[in-house]
């Protein structure tokens, strides 16, 4: 008897080893600073005004008029390729034809 409660306090030594000391991952320097939810909100307001404004176009719609980029560039991008938000349906009217 004595030899099996030997054998389980072993193994039950065995089985929780001792924790170890977690370094901190995270450091001193942080990547970019969290923005309040009150400036993302409001970025993201705008994208969908100007999303609505552009006549809410499809992803094939923001290819034909941008090119291969189109859909994954933000509005203010769309606008410095000489496209912007109150001109795309000009835009796509021309690259349709």
């Amino acid at each position: 008897m004595a030899n099996k409660k030997a054998r389980k306090v072993r193994a039950a030594a065995k089985a929780r080893p001792e924790a170890k000391a977690q370094k901190n991952p995270k450091s001193a320097t942080t990547a970019t600073p969290p923005m309040p939810k009150s400036v993302v909100s409001q970025n993201r307001s705008e994208g969908l005004r100007l999303f609505k404004l552009a006549g809410r176009p499809t992803k094939e719609e923001f290819r034909l008029v941008y090119g291969e980029r189109g859909p994954k560039m933000t509005w203010d991008q769309r606008a410095a390729a000489g496209v912007p938000a109150e001109k795309f349906q000009v835009a796509l009217a021309k690259a349709g034809r």
